[in-house]
Order: C-alpha cells, then sequence, then structure tokens
C-alpha cells in the first residue's frame, strides 16, 4: 500500500529536482556565471538537486527494491545532499558579509580562492557525512539505536542536529552584522546625498525584511524537524517524521526562488531561452553577493 506521505516527498522531491536543474544548467553553461557568487548558488542548486533526485528514488525503492543495502545508499544520498544544502546556505552567507566588509578587496584572487576552499570544505564534510550509514554507522543490526529515520541511528542525528544548530547560530551572528552594516551605509549614503530621513529608513527597512526573510524562510523549513531529531526516536509515531521532515525539503523548493531566480542576470538568460532569442554575448553588471 502506498504510504500518502511517501507520496507527497516523491512530488516535493520532483518539483524541487525540476527547479533546481534549471539552475544547475543555466550556471554551467553561461560562461559569465564564474564569479564566485554564482558558484556557491551553483553548489547550493546542484545540493538541492540531489535531494530531490534522493527522494525520488527514496520512494521508487522503498516500494520497487526494497532491499536494505539500497536503502542504505539512499538514505546516504539524502543525508549528503541535505547536509551540502545548509554548508552551501552557510558559505553563501559568509560571502555577502565578506563581500561589506572587505568591499575594496573582494573582487580578487583572493575570494576565488576562499571560494574553492568552502566549497571544497562543504562537499567534503557532506560526503563524509553520508558515508556513514553506509560504510557501516547504521541500526539494521542493532534496532533499539535507530533513530527517528532509520537506517540512521539516533547518534548519528544528533550530530546532524546539533551540527544544524551550529550552523543557524553562525548564520544568525552573521546576518546581524550584515543588517549593521547595511545600516551603516545606508545612513553614509543619505548623509552624501542628502536624502531626506524617510527615503534612509525605507531602504534600511527593505535590507533587512529581506535578510529577516532569507533567514527566517530557513529556520521555519528546518527548525521542526531538527528538534524531532533530538526528541525523537525509533519508537515515535512516523507521522511526526512525516510531518516535520516535510517542511525540511520545501526549503530545496525555495531556494532557486530566493538565491537564483531573484538574480537579474540568471534572470536575462532565462528569459532569452524562453523567447528563444539565444545571444552570443550578453552584457552583465558586475554586483555584489549582498544584492542577491
Amino acid at each position: 500500500t502506498l504510504n500518502p506521505w511517501d507520496i507527497i516527498l516523491c512530488v516535493s522531491g520532483t518539483i524541487i529536482s525540476c527547479e533546481n536543474a534549471v539552475v544547475v544548467v543555466v550556471i554551467f553553461y553561461t560562461p559569465a556565471f564564474r564569479a564566485p557568487m554564482f558558484l556557491l548558488i551553483g553548489s547550493l542548486a546542484t545540493a538541492d538537486l540531489l535531494a530531490g533526485l534522493g527522494l525520488i528514488l527514496h520512494f521508487a525503492f522503498v516500494y520497487f527494491i526494497p532491499l536494505e543495502a539500497v536503502s542504505l545508499v539512499t538514505v546516504g544520498l539524502l543525508v549528503t545532499s541535505f547536509t551540502a544544502s545548509v554548508s552551501s546556505l552557510l558559505a553563501i552567507t559568509i560571502d555577502r558579509y565578506l563581500s561589506l566588509y572587505n568591499a575594496l578587496t573582494y573582487y580578487s584572487e583572493r575570494t576565488v580562492t576562499r571560494t574553492r576552499i568552502m566549497l571544497i570544505l562543504t562537499w567534503g564534510a557532506s560526503i563524509c557525512y553520508g558515508l556513514l550509514p553506509v560504510v557501516g554507522w547504521n541500526c539494521l543490526k542493532e534496532p533499539p539505536t535507530c533513530s527517528i529515520v532509520k537506517p540512521l541511528t539516533k547518534n548519528h542525528l544528533i550530530i546532524l542536529s546539533v551540527s544544524f544548530f551550529t550552523v543557524l547560530a553562525v548564520m544568525l551572528q552573521l546576518y546581524v552584522q550584515i543588517c549593521k552594516i547595511v545600516c551603516r551605509h545606508a545612513h553614509q549614503i543619505a548623509v552624501q546625498r542628502h536624502f531626506l530621513a524617510s527615503s534612509h529608513y525605507v531602504t534600511t527597512r527593505k535590507g533587512i525584511a529581506t535578510l529577516a526573510v532569507i533567514l527566517g524562510t530557513f529556520a521555519s523549513c528546518w527548525l521542526p524537524f531538527a528538534v524531532y531529531c533530538l526528541l525523537g526516536d525509533a519508537a515515535s509515531p512516523a507521522l511526526y517524521t512525516y510531518a516535520t521532515l516535510l517542511p525540511a525539503t520545501y526549503n530545496s523548493m525555495i531556494n532557486p526562488v530566493i538565491y537564483a531566480f531573484r538574480n537579474r542576470e540568471i534572470q536575462k538568460v532565462l528569459w532569452t531561452v524562453c523567447c528563444g532569442c539565444f545571444a552570443s554575448a550578453m552584457p552583465f553588471r558586475s554586483r555584489s553577493p549582498s544584492d542577491v
């Protein structure tokens, strides 16, 4: 019998895969998108694409190839992809902060090197997390050690949850610093150009509101599942697992809208492709990651 929750997760995975596949293709096949900002967006889209594919494969294997070895691979893929997605969000936040804090030196070779290091660390750590259940750290031989997500152990899920809360705390601190810098810059511009106080207020409010939406979306999607991972165990009702995991998958569905489709350069390419105007070269305005 098909579980309605599994069907919903599979449909979500399909939508996630389609959205992020568009982003990955656009960034990969557009030579102008080789700046650090776009590499990080590409990393996020790739992670979310794999997460979507993982949800589809998990559904297919559960109902058509119900083998323990296969379930370990699919769960490992999901752990890797979701971990890489969260880590990529952290990397994007760090990049945004540094683009404002070190605005004069941001466009340098050092930024490219730093971005590559962040990508290596992001995917290296994510792959290691995902390989743990495959190489033996699972509860298949010891059912009492299972977590709410079989075959992951309770300890494994606790580590993932603590890692999430650490990432959330760092992102919160960075966005607070970004808000301070944005407010300071807006005030300086208002003074230099003799803007009215109301204009300064509106500009600052829009910047802070955008940051609040970004962080609020991330937290609201992942917090229920992260908290339940700490509180639940193998005996907990599966309904609670599905009800908290589904919002977490929505984060991968929303990410392309926030980080890619709002970007004007990516919008230009998408409109060009949709309209059939395959121009050989397109003018791009250099933008700071903080504008995305």
